[in-house]
């Protein structure tokens, strides 16, 4: 069988509470063919200490480890820093307080081999609040819903190398909608498959409206930028998902 190297990278900063989950969801996956990037952006408490320590983890289990420390200008900086030292056919980025959930690499590389030729795989993630599920995220892609709305999880899943090569790396003139943004460039063209299984679970405490309605403004000028929307129904769905994101975390409706 034909081997498919992946790299998954992890943006860091300060995150000594979180980051040994996420190094040892990573450990407890099929490692085979895979390299783990860390890019850092300079932390100042223990995350180096514990990256340290895991490297000799990693090494033993046949994986690829790499990792700097420098200051960035954000996370798609960093995420872009991670895709100049990436050697995989298939990338992804895992957040550094994000987890895989058991056998979450082994459904990916599954769809992998059914479908070389698609741009992204993604599935379907757990979003926990102090250790309390809050919602689930991610649903199929359908282009009349992804030009109105980020939809479907970007963390955790594969984004295949050819893509980034024919439509390039991030754009860090964003500051949250980066991914969203990426995925666009190919319009209704993108080829996206959907693994309905909850692979990954992520860490959304401190998420506050401010930081939503940020995202959601990234994320019109995203369409706006890429022609998947006119100016006019951008601004309409942003008003329209800020309205109903905010009635569901004032109801705790999941």
């Amino acid at each position: 069988m034909e081997k498919i190297n992946l790299s998954v990278i992890t943006a860091s900063f300060n995150s000594e509470k979180t980051i040994e989950s996420t190094l040892n969801s990573i450990l407890n996956q099929d490692c085979s063919n895979m390299e783990y990037i860390i890019v850092d952006g300079g932390s100042s408490d223990s995350t180096l200490l514990i990256i340290q320590k895991f490297e000799k983890f990693f090494n033993d289990a046949g994986v690829v480890f790499k990792w700097i420390s420098e200051k960035d200008t954000g996370i798609y900086n960093a995420w872009n820093k991670g895709l100049d030292l990436a050697k995989g056919d298939w990338i992804s980025f895992l957040g550094s307080d994000d987890i895989y959930l058991p056998k979450a690499i082994q459904q990916y590389r599954k769809q992998m081999f059914k479908n070389p030729e698609s741009d992204f795989i993604t599935a379907k993630a757990r979003i926990v609040s102090n250790g309390i599920l809050e919602r689930e995220f991610g649903t199929d892609w359908h282009w009349k819903s992804f030009k109105r709305e980020m939809k479907i999880l970007h963390a955790g899943g594969f984004i295949n190398k050819n893509y980034i090569l024919q439509y390039g790396k991030f754009d860090e003139s964003y500051r949250i909608a980066g991914d969203y943004e990426l995925l666009l460039r190919k319009g209704k063209k993108l080829n996206v498959i959907f693994i309905n299984q909850f692979l990954v679970e992520m860490n959304a405490d401190g998420v506050s409206n401010t930081l939503i309605q940020k995202a959601l403004k990234e994320a019109m000028q995203a369409r706006i930028k890429n022609n998947a929307r006119s100016k006019f129904f951008a601004h309409i769905d942003y008003y329209w998902i800020f309205f109903k994101i905010s009635c569901k975390r004032i109801l705790h409706v999941k």
